[in-house]
């Protein structure tokens, strides 16, 4: 008997072990797409009780046997020596309390089944609605039943679907396309939570001006030689960020600004693009794109804007909120950050993994483009009628968003870098020191040197050549023996080098980098070489594929701004097919006295206005106060009266003094001109030629037929095309067009049919990238 005791309480203790387990391992509800694996699960739970019912009934029979034996007299008799009454009361006790938990389990078996079977209920008619939805024909989603027939084929080609909630079912792709996209209208039937008007956001927080780098230097990260170098570039320039600082800061005498929230993600470091950058750090490569970035990332923190710096995509779909999956789907929550700044590796990383929001955001982005990108290469479709698709290009951003490292464009922002500013000590001793007869060539990889030989000779004549071409084991075979190559320098050792020299010599690449500026700043003179005929996209490898045509002997050099912005004495460009010039050119130099020289708009300071106009004034997300663009032509369409006015001298129109309040446009209105171009001119040529800049934002106000007759410009016929030409005259045939499309308005391009109607504007002295009111 105390045997088969054992094994009933045993039993029982197994049979409450495994309801226990079978309970605490489903929870009812998680999701309304589980419910069908839930209730097997239940009923799986429900089979264990019957089972455990069943088991304590046998358990109970048995002890009645046994206590039917135990009163049978022959059996109490012969035993009772052996084993005492009183031995068997606990048995007795032990039974009842089984007798208690069996009725316990039977009511929980009863009442579980009772759930059960309102859960079954409930999940058919659940089933049912969303077995049997129907696709809602309502005008205002004309591309829901497109969308739901898509879903229906492909819902399993991306797993961020099933992260959604969508099992297959029509109902499932509804509420996806309702509520986590926006093709198709709400399900009536769905439970939404009744919208409570929510408190106004609290005042941003003000943004102040950093002292302190440390910080910075942590966000940027380890693990890269490339943000090695960054690092140590923004350590070196420090002081010059901070002195420039407290120079803004008084400028704008408490002026408020709000803490911007601010992702830098520099695509062009991470392992998915090939990082070709760090690799090359210690190895002479070109490391411009570099150098921008460190001083972007300087400017923006010292700012006293909030950062976050990636430079990994696990990082940055971290920092997006990108759902699991290949990026077919919507961010699980709106983008915390109010600027996004990348490259064109981070644009198209950011637009393969962030879906339908990619294009709800990209209003926020602004891409570092070296380069630059004008609007016929921007615009998907008129790139690709037109013949100017690109790799890069065809983005459909507004233009300045693109963001260069020279003012290529008034099409593009001009970002630009930083030069190291001198004192007035330092600028003593670099001129006390110069060496007339000292020369350094700009280019530190060897193939640059490859078939310079007639120059160098005649530039050896006069002067001692030394190089800063990396070599790892021996000489590079591409550099004369008669130069010192000093190998590749660390930054601080260069600039040494340049402040002993009198001349910085370029053989025609690299194209527009730093170096010429660093090179100026410390006193040299730049010689390069003039490009006849000059390279483009069209007739130079190395500018094919990227989406800019630099026509109008843009690229006329090696270095086009220093070319035109800065110029005799501290810049010469010589035709160096013609050796009689290119050695008189050496003579001059030599003889001429130059100061260190750094344009305004290359020094911290000049940055800090720069990036702080742009962020303060830059808004591409909302709807702009100007004018719209006429899409169509029409007899009827009634154009308000122009706000121009003919100059006193009846050669341009500028904003007339009596048009009533000026609209709320950034650059301000009341800075502009309208010029006409002469035909082989770009309207970047037009505007310089009067002193002044291209400000593409205005187009909007010269797009208007009565302008052209404040102009005393004929038209026999007036059309709206897509061109990023216009608006322009074809004065042949007295024929006047009108943009179409405003994201071709262009500062770039020529036609010689053609002369174009300009908006120019002024700029601050040294800043070419903002008008005297812009600040």
């Amino acid at each position: 008997r105390i045997f088969v005791l054992g094994i009933g309480f045993f039993t029982l203790c197994f049979l409450m072990t495994s309801l226990g387990g079978q309970f605490s391992a489903k929870r009812l509800g998680d999701s309304p797409f589980t419910i069908r694996t839930e209730v097997m699960g239940a009923l799986e739970s429900r089979g264990v009780l019957r089972r455990m019912s069943d088991m304590l009934e046998l358990l109970m029979k048995r002890m009645d046997i046994l206590a039917r034996l135990e009163n049978s007299t022959d059996f109490h008799r012969g035993d009772e020596a052996r084993f005492p009454l009183d031995r068997f009361q606990p048995a007795a006790g032990l039974m009842e309390r089984i007798q208690a938990i069996a009725q316990n389990v039977s009511d929980i078996a009863i009442k579980v089944d009772q759930i059960l079977r309102n859960s079954l209920l409930n999940g058919k008619v659940m089933e049912g609605r969303r077995d049997q939805c129907e696709v809602p024909r309502d005008p205002k989603y004309p591309d829901c039943a497109g969308k739901v027939e898509w879903m229906r084929a492909r819902w399993t080609s991306d797993p961020c679907y099933a992260f959604f909630g969508v099992d297959g079912t029509e109902c499932s792709f509804l509420i996806y396309l309702s509520e986590v996209e926006w093709f198709c209208p709400p399900l009536p039937w769905r439970n939404r939570t009744v919208a409570v008007l929510s408190p106004p956001p609290p005042p941003r927080p003000q943004a102040a001006f950093q002292r302190d780098l440390a910080r910075l230097l942590e966000l940027i990260g380890t693990g890269k030689e490339s943000l090695s170098f960054m690092k140590k570039r923004i350590r070196h320039l420090a002081q010059q960020w901070l002195r420039a600082a407290r120079r803004l800061e008084q400028k704008l005498a408490g002026r408020q600004r709000d803490q911007k929230h601010i992702l830098i993600h520099i695509g062009f470091l991470t392992e998915e693009s090939g990082d070709v950058f760090s690799p090359r750090v210690l190895k002479g490569g070109p490391l411009g794109e570099m150098v921008q970035w460190a001083d972007i990332l300087a400017a923006l923190f010292v700012l006293g804007h909030s950062l976050r710096v990636t430079v990994s995509l696990k990082e940055l779909q971290s920092h997006l909120g990108v759902p699991p999956g290949r990026g077919n789907c919507p961010l699980t929550s709106p983008l915390p950050f109010d600027l996004v700044y990348t490259d064109y590796h981070g644009l198209q990383q950011m637009k393969q993994h962030m879906g339908l929001s990619f294009k709800k955001y990209r209003c926020r982005v602004r891409v570092i483009d070296t380069f630059g990108t004008e609007p016929a290469y921007n615009h998907e479709e008129y790139a690709t009628l037109r013949g100017y698709r690109t790799n890069w290009g065809y983005w459909n951003l507004q233009p300045a968003q693109f963001m260069t490292m020279f003012p290529h464009t008034p099409d593009n922002s001009f970002m630009g870098f930083v030069s190291e500013e001198l004192n007035q000590t330092e600028r003593q001793l670099i001129k006390a020191n110069k060496v007339s007869s000292m020369a350094v060539v700009y280019g530190k990889e060897a193939s640059i040197w490859k078939g310079k030989e007639k120059f160098l000779a005649i530039l050896n004549k006069y002067m001692e050549i030394h190089g800063t071409v990396y070599y790892e084991t021996q000489r590079p075979p591409e550099v004369p023996a008669f130069v010192k190559n000093h190998g590749l320098l660390p930054q601080h050792e260069f600039q040494q080098l340049l402040r002993k020299a009198k001349l910085f010599i370029g053989f025609g690449f690299p194209y527009e980098g730093p170096a010429p500026l660093e090179a100026i700043a410390n006193g040299c003179v730049f010689l390069q070489a003039r490009f006849n005929p000059p390279h483009s996209s069209l007739n130079h490898e190395f500018f094919r594929g990227k989406p800019t045509s630099r026509e109008a002997s843009v690229v006329s050099s090696q270095h086009p701004y220093a070319e035109d912005f800065i110029g005799k004495p501290h810049v010469w460009t010589v035709d160096y097919n013609n050796s009689e010039e290119f050695e008189a050119a050496i003579k001059t130099i030599m003889r001429t006295q130059v100061d260190p020289y750094l344009p305004y708009e290359y020094t911290c300071e000049g940055m800090l206005e720069r990036i702080h106009a742009y962020i303060q004034h830059q808004d591409f997300c909302t709807t702009s106060s100007l004018p719209p663009s006429p899409k169509t032509k029409s007899p009827a369409m009634q154009s308000p009266p122009s706000p121009l006015a003919l100059s006193p001298n009846a050669t341009h129109l500028v904003w007339s003094p009596s048009a009533g309040r000026a609209p709320q446009a950034w650059p301000p209105v009341a800075s502009l001109q309208v010029w006409v171009s002469e035909p082989q001119h770009t309207c970047t040529e037009t505007c310089r030629r009067h002193g002044l800049v291209c400000e593409p934002t205005f187009f909007s106000f010269l797009n208007k037929e009565e302008v052209f007759l404040q102009l005393s410009i004929a038209c026999d016929s007036t059309e709206f095309e897509m061109n990023h030409l216009y608006p322009a005259v074809a004065e042949n045939v007295h024929e006047c067009y009108l943009q179409k499309e405003p994201l071709l308005f262009s500062c770039a391009g020529y036609n010689t049919k053609y002369r174009r109607l300009c908006p120019c504007r002024d700029f601050r002295q040294g800043q070419v990238a903002l008008c005297r009111d812009c600040l």
